[in-house]
């Protein structure tokens, strides 16, 4: 009775969702967190994939692939591709750096630079908006960037809110369109929060698939202004009330890579480096997010270059990337304790299905 009772608390215990995981050379490999292991291929059509993202409703997978600026939309369901199409036409390769989908699902928006090939030289327009028609399968409207944000680039990093009306780009400041008419509506300035002393101010990536919708939280790192000391904490958003919050934490390190949140929202883990080639070191850093302070940190053996993920339940955290294989440490005890092989390069982030409620 003992020995059956541990194993079914074990069995509870562990993750029960999806990873979606894009690899080389047209795949996307699932895997079953509880099996730990590759259940499913999808094979794709447009290439090599280069980004996941997840629908709000976590029905629909939107992958983008490298060799002709791509765009496959998969039925989490089936794991089938029910849609592919390639934005490049001709000569023309449209490049994007910056892709969210509405919520109705039925359009993609993005921030897109055309370049094309002529026979004596190449001709690259200025980046401009774009919204592609899944239907129609092709850009069906543009719109010019404000100059002076076109100038400064960097449209890394995009969302829609929660009832599509709004288009949100975060960098140095969160710059909120007007979906219809791509009209500049607000613009929210970072480099001036609430506590004195801090600039530059530079907003990580939302959460994985199971962040509470219209809300971020992230990791944030600044610098203030007269000896350029860099400090990071915990910054939070809300998408739908156009507010914000910075809770400073301590020094920055050599690096941090994006903040990962339990389901109950306590807890909060990401990867430090600090240090350069063979003496960089990497650690685990777990954060109690009721009191946004640091709580402890472990030092593991990372790899020169991966990406950092967290299971669907939160008891497990996963390095992968630059590889062939994903990392499983134990979330408590910050120890590696499982590797998936998955016998082929990963290109692309993880994106984490939780078991359907």
């Amino acid at each position: 009775m003992r020995i059956v009772l541990f194993l079914a608390t074990a069995a509870a215990c562990a993750a029960q969702g999806l990873l979606f995981v894009g690899t080389w050379p047209k795949q996307v490999q699932v895997i079953d967190e509880a099996k730990q292991k590759v259940i499913d291929h999808i094979e794709l059509q447009t290439g090599t994939p280069r980004s996941l993202s997840l629908s709000e409703d976590r029905k629909t997978l939107y992958v983008t692939t490298t060799d002709h600026n791509g765009i496959e939309v998969v039925d989490v369901a089936t794991r089938k591709v029910t849609n592919s199409f390639v934005l490049d036409e001709g000569e023309k390769r449209v490049r994007f750096n910056a892709f969210a989908a509405d919520p109705g699902g039925k359009l993609i928006y993005m921030v897109i630079r055309i370049s094309e090939k002529k026979k004596d030289r190449f001709e690259i327009e200025k980046q401009k908006f774009a919204i592609v028609d899944l239907e129609q399968k092709k850009i069906v409207r543009t719109a010019d960037i404000p100059p002076e944000e076109e100038a400064r680039g960097g449209f890394g990093f995009m969302k829609i809110s929660p009832d599509g009306k709004f288009m949100y780009l975060f960098r140095g400041t969160v710059l909120i369109f007007d979906t219809t008419d791509f009209k500049l509506v607000e613009t929210i300035d970072l480099s001036k929060p609430q506590f004195p002393g801090m600039a530059q101010v530079g907003m990580g990536g939302s959460l994985d698939s199971i962040q509470e919708p219209g809300t971020l939280v992230s990791l944030f790192n600044s610098s203030d202004p007269i000896v350029r000391r860099s400090i990071f904490g915990i910054a939070r958003f809300d998408l739908t009330r156009r507010s914000f919050q910075f809770t400073p934490i301590g020094p920055s390190t050599g690096g941090m890579m994006g903040l990962h949140v339990t389901p109950d929202r306590k807890t909060g883990y990401t990867v430090s480096f600090s240090g350069q080639g063979g003496n960089r070191r990497s650690e685990f850093w777990v954060f109690d997010l009721n009191s946004n302070q640091l709580a402890r940190k472990q030092e593991f053996d990372g790899r020169s270059r991966f990406n950092f993920g967290i299971s669907s339940n939160g008891k497990d955290m996963y390095i992968y990337g630059a590889g062939y294989t994903v990392e499983v440490f134990d979330a408590n005890s910050l120890k590696l304790r499982n590797t998936i092989d998955l016998n082929a390069d990963i290109t692309t982030g993880m994106v984490v299905l939780p078991q359907a409620r």
